[in-house]
């Protein structure tokens, strides 16, 4: 039986059964417990998870939807590779639109939101020197995210949330990779500061440049170039 990690399935919440079967594995997915090419066995994930067959079916359709699961006839279900164009298509979108909320953030933003993102920096320095991947993946998330609530634009908000699960998947790959995090770190304190002092160009070309960093990152991890 292939080993999967999975944990049984609690039902603590009031969330339909199919739906936390599909946020487990899509967690799994984006964690790389499930890796890219990884055959999904309806059978073997359900005796994991504690479940019967038929909540697992209907979240594998699901992940197929979103991306994450790609269906082989005659073969069965299959975890998604992360091919070059799918990092440079997402890549591109989220380095303007990554621009466009810090320069936004830069003119709008509150001192309540500047001393939240101030925080939020330690955090991600405390993991940073724990070594936290986990945390630091969570702190940088949250990060991104208190700079799009300060754009003040909630259609942006929205364009950028339909792409936070392809871009969470990237992001746990590319920080791991050596160095990343300690860049990460600066990259986003620079962001930080141009934003504080108004400085909305700076703030654009800094946060689209941060993004760029983070796609060359995740081809090195992958052993990539593109032309």
């Amino acid at each position: 039986m292939t080993e999967y990690r999975l944990v049984p399935i609690k039902l603590d919440n009031y969330k339909p059964l199919r739906e936390m079967v599909f946020e487990s594995l899509r967690e799994a997915i984006i964690h790389g417990r499930l890796r890219p090419g990884e055959r999904l066995m309806e059978i073997h994930l359900a005796e994991e998870m504690g479940v019967s067959r038929t909540p697992v079916r209907e979240a594998i359709r699901k992940l197929e939807l979103e991306g994450f699961v790609v269906m082989v006839p005659r073969k069965g279900a299959y975890v998604a590779g992360i091919s070059v164009k799918d990092i440079v298509d997402v890549f591109e979108v989220r380095a303007a639109l990554e621009g466009l909320a810090a320069g936004l953030a830069a003119e709008r933003i509150t001192e309540e939101e500047m001393e939240g993102l101030e925080r939020t920096l330690v955090r991600i320095n405390v993991n940073s020197e724990e070594d936290d991947i986990n945390s630091i993946v969570e702190g940088d998330s949250s990060f991104h995210e208190l700079i799009y609530k300060a754009s003040r634009n909630q259609r942006l908000v929205q364009i950028i949330t339909r792409l936070k699960e392809q871009i969470h998947r990237f992001r746990m790959t590319s920080l791991s990779q050596p160095g990343r995090t300690k860049n990460a770190l600066g990259e986003h304190k620079a962001i930080v500061e141009a934003i504080s002092d108004r400085n909305i160009k700076l703030a654009q070309t800094l946060a689209s440049e941060h993004v760029e960093n983070a796609e060359q990152s995740l081809l090195d991890a992958l052993g990539e170039e593109v032309d």
